[in-house]
């Protein structure tokens, strides 16, 4: 899709882009505050160079074409990581999911079809043309409201039904929580500049009161009901995983536990599901597979739940992650470089997250708020398989500003500790493997800084003995964590040079380029921790469990097995919070049988290198950066 005709080149001149809202706008009656609302909760009026969403949108107005997505996207599930991560028990993978055929595509991921209809535009106009794909999204705008009997009113309270169809939700629920995310965007205004360099303003209407008694006429199903744990804020159905047995001793797709009273929750895991909704749900209600707590839906930011949160998913590839986390999976069925996710789900997401942390006492950090590329192998030999997603496309800076936590600067400069955070839209770091390995991706923004072994861009990429335990370079292949930093991850610093920046990573020096004039990180407080004084190094471990002596009778003793790295004297890593050793035993169907193993010894984990890992406070001592 690198080839694919940028959706920015009907837009010139400054301004461009607001004039055709606004054209759009009075041509099919709808007012221009209703269309920019829309607009900005499906795309923040990015156009994404022609380049389609994760479930097929295309354009500022996301209209949904996931025929051709699919035609042109490649499917892939990196790394063949054991889900459930815990030797105790036979792996458990989930292996790469089928993508849906067209016929089985619902109306809401085809909605650029009903546009070229409405508007008289080609679909490949929609999809590559900014004006023509603005267009299409009023006349669906305009269309609805007729449908719904309505006249086109110049008032934007007038039109919260047709926002509510524009959704695409089949539930009251969802499609409300979508107008009013609309109609918040209205009231409060809005401004940014675009992908394109375009400059694009929403007035705000503080007193707007819209007409929410017009959702009752769409005739929208009420959702499942069940026991779910979500925020008022966020439309939440109960689609159940099974806890079921199917012999041999076998048994899915997760296991009943008592958290936090049996366990504390720690962490929260963001994944991708490389699926489209429909197939996501059918294979989290499919025992033989594995499991997580909820599925969020691109195009309307709806929630499933699948477990109740005491429970534990199998979803993490790390046991001891799995038994203190929550699992978080985004619908995404493409795996191109170009897709992105929309505002909607961000917003939805961003709030479960906040209830979810509220609820636990979860930080709201890089620590504790983690990619599933953050997870750690749990042993050398898991290392490999582990997955990559969300990747580096995921726009961690903007999630965390939804968040209540925006990344900022909390030290003055040439600080002991960085936080990485370049510019999104203006970082685009070459990848290669999207669709052919080896080949560019297509350009896109991105949250990810890369890592060399000196201050220059011709330097080598530090190593991953851990990826590559031949001593091989890391390459920029977009699956390759081996030497990249993340926004919202802290580091602490080990030299600065000429507008460049060294960091402690994977128990070597890591540099990235960090000028002045367009800093790539901000400057932080922070924690850290070395080897204690006469220890040359330390070794490091993909999970905290206990010591030998902690387990009972009857549950076998795990082994506290070292990751081929080492935390050498004189390096500095920063510090998330500390833990006594814990085990979950849980091999059993009966949860009778399951039994939390905790020792004495107490660990601390660390931002160590893309991904997490921990070190036994014995080895190390503890100071402010």
């Amino acid at each position: 899709m690198s080839g694919a005709p940028s959706a920015t080149a009907d837009e010139p001149v400054a301004g461009a882009l607001q004039r055709q809202f606004a054209a759009a706008a009075e041509r099919y009656g709808v007012p221009p505050g209703v269309l920019l609302g829309v607009s900005y909760l499906q795309s923040r009026w990015d156009g994404h160079a022609g380049a389609p969403s994760v479930t097929g949108g295309y354009g500022p107005m996301h209209l949904t074409d996931a025929v051709t997505a699919l035609a042109e996207a490649p499917h892939h599930s990196e790394g063949g990581e054991d889900a459930r991560g815990d030797e105790a028990r036979g792996p458990r993978t989930a292996g790469p999911a089928r993508g849906p055929s067209a016929a089985e595509l619902p109306p809401r991921l085809r909605t650029l079809e009903r546009a070229a209809e409405l508007s008289g535009r080609s679909p490949e106009e929609l999809r590559t043309g900014t004006a023509a794909n603005i267009e299409g999204g009023a006349a669906l705008l305009a269309a609805a409201q007729r449908e719904a009997g309505l006249p086109a009113s110049a008032d934007p309270a007038d039109w919260y039904g047709a926002v509510a169809r524009y959704s695409g939700a089949d539930d009251a629920a969802t499609a409300a929580a979508y107008a009013d995310d609309v109609f918040d965007v209205i009231r409060t205004g809005a401004a940014r500049t675009t992908d394109g360099g375009q400059a694009v303003t929403l007035a705000a209407e503080p007193s707007l009161v819209p007409a929410k008694a017009q959702l009752r006429a769409l005739g929208l199903r009420a959702p499942a009901k069940g026991p779910v744990e979500c925020p008022r804020t966020v439309a939440c159905e109960w689609i159940p995983a099974p806890y079921a047995e199917f012999g041999d001793g076998d048994y899915g797709n997760h296991d009943l536990g008592d958290r936090p009273s049996s366990q504390s929750i720690d962490y929260i895991v963001i994944h991708d599901t490389e699926a489209s909704w429909d197939t996501t749900l059918k294979l989290v209600q499919d025992p033989t597979y594995v499991s997580w707590q909820y599925s969020l839906r691109s195009s309307d930011g709806h929630v499933a739940q699948h477990l109740a949160l005491k429970d534990v998913g199998w979803h993490a590839g790390n046991w001891f992650v799995n038994a203190k986390s929550v699992g978080l999976e985004h619908e995404g069925f493409l795996t191109s470089p170009d897709s992105w996710y929309t505002e909607a789900m961000y917003r939805s997401s961003a709030r479960l997250v906040r209830y979810l942390a509220g609820r636990y006492g979860i930080p709201l950090d890089r620590l504790h708020i983690l990619g599933h590329d953050n997870v750690p192998g749990t042993v050398t030999s898991s290392i490999r398989g582990m997955h990559t997603d969300p990747g580096p496309y995921w726009d961690w800076a903007h999630y965390f500003r939804l968040l209540g936590r925006p990344i900022t600067p909390s030290a003055g400069p040439d600080a002991g500790v960085v936080t990485i955070r370049p510019e999104y839209e203006g970082n685009r770091p070459v990848y290669t493997g999207c669709a052919t390995a080896g080949a560019a991706c297509a350009p896109h923004g991105s949250g990810a800084v890369r890592l060399h072994t000196a201050p220059s861009a011709d330097a080598p990429l530090v190593k991953d003995i851990g990826l590559r335990p031949g001593g091989q370079d890391s390459t920029v292949d977009v699956n390759d964590t081996g030497a990249r930093a993340s926004t919202g991850q802290s580091f602490a610093v080990a030299e600065r040079r000429g507008g460049w920046t060294a960091i402690w990573y994977l128990g070597q020096k890591a540099w990235f380029h960090d000028p002045r004039e367009a800093r790539t990180a901000v400057d932080a407080r922070g924690t850290v921790l070395t080897p204690k004084e006469g220890l040359e190094s330390v070794p490091v471990y993909g999970r905290a469990y206990p010591e030998a002596s902690a387990y009972p009778a009857g549950v076998p003793v795990q082994a506290v097995s070292p990751l081929p790295y080492r935390l050498l004297a004189g390096q500095r890593y920063v510090v998330g919070g500390s833990t006594l050793g814990e085990y979950f035993f849980a091999p059993t169907f009966d949860p009778t049988g399951h039994t939390v193993v905790r020792g004495q010894e107490r660990y601390y984990e660390i931002q160590f290198g893309h991904r997490v890992a921990f070190v036994k406070a014995t080895d190390v001592r503890v100071s402010r950066a």
